[in-house]
């Protein structure tokens, strides 16, 4: 998909979910604290910015769709097995240490 085109599915969906809401251009515009032209330019998919996009996002209730860009962190299966190797299996008393033996 072109970036072209990706901008105007992401308009389609601005519009989408104002017009669920019932709100205006107006409304959306001010409560995201930007002008309606810009609005109107997301809307239409031109180039707006992240910030923007985010802002609209957010006084729309949809910032869910950014759980897409979440990155899990990943540990391999050899660095799994070095973590549980390096693991400690057992306790030891410390050479010299003869405090369990006085308890006695």
């Amino acid at each position: 998909m072109s970036d072209k085109a990706l901008a105007g599915q992401i308009g389609t969906f601005v519009r989408h979910h104002r017009l669920e809401q019932n709100k205006t251009q107006d409304t959306l515009a001010h409560a995201a604290g930007i002008s309606r032209s810009t609005l109107s330019l997301l809307e239409r998919g031109k180039t707006v910015t992240l910030a923007t996009l985010i802002q609209v996002l957010r006084v729309l209730d949809q910032l869910q769709i950014m759980d897409a860009f979440v990155v899990e962190q990943r540990i391999s299966p050899l660095m799994l097995a070095k973590i549980q190797k390096e693991k400690r299996q057992r306790a030891r008393g410390k050479p010299g240490d003869d405090t369990t033996k006085n308890d006695w």
